[in-house]
């Protein structure tokens, strides 16, 4: 076995590539992409399944029609679908828009408190010596 020696030059591309990785994860997402998105999945998925329903059982519409408990004018039919679509573009944009604003207030709140921290612990050594 041979042991592991890494120059100096190796260590610090690695912490770069690190910083880098760590810069991404760390990125803000952007609010309305991200509602766009969720929207457009729920949205799609609540026509889908309404149709899908609708092929294979026309007859029996129970299991969707409580949803028309809590999407005003949506029922188990072609207008429904359609209306369910709006339906679950918006909520889905909702959702999306207040996971990512969550998401970038939690990091932004993390990384104050952190910044905070890591300058109080600098200061306390410079005010223990005057």
């Amino acid at each position: 076995m041979t042991a592991q020696t890494t120059t100096p030059h190796a260590a610090m591309e690695q912490d770069q590539e690190l910083n880098d990785e760590l810069d991404l994860a760390f990125t803000p997402i952007h609010k309305r992409c991200l509602g766009i998105a969720v929207g457009t999945v729920l949205g799609t998925l609540v026509f889908t399944i309404t149709l899908v329903h609708m092929l294979r059982s026309p007859e029996e519409v129970y299991p969707l029609v409580l949803m028309q408990q809590f999407l005003i004018g949506y029922s188990v039919s072609l207008t429904g679908a359609l209306i369910g679509l709006v339906w679950g573009l918006w909520i889905g944009f909702v959702i999306g828009w207040v996971f990512a604003f969550l998401r970038n207030l939690t990091l932004s709140v993390t990384a104050f408190v952190f910044h905070a921290k890591a300058e109080l612990a600098q200061g306390r050594s410079f005010l223990d010596q005057i």
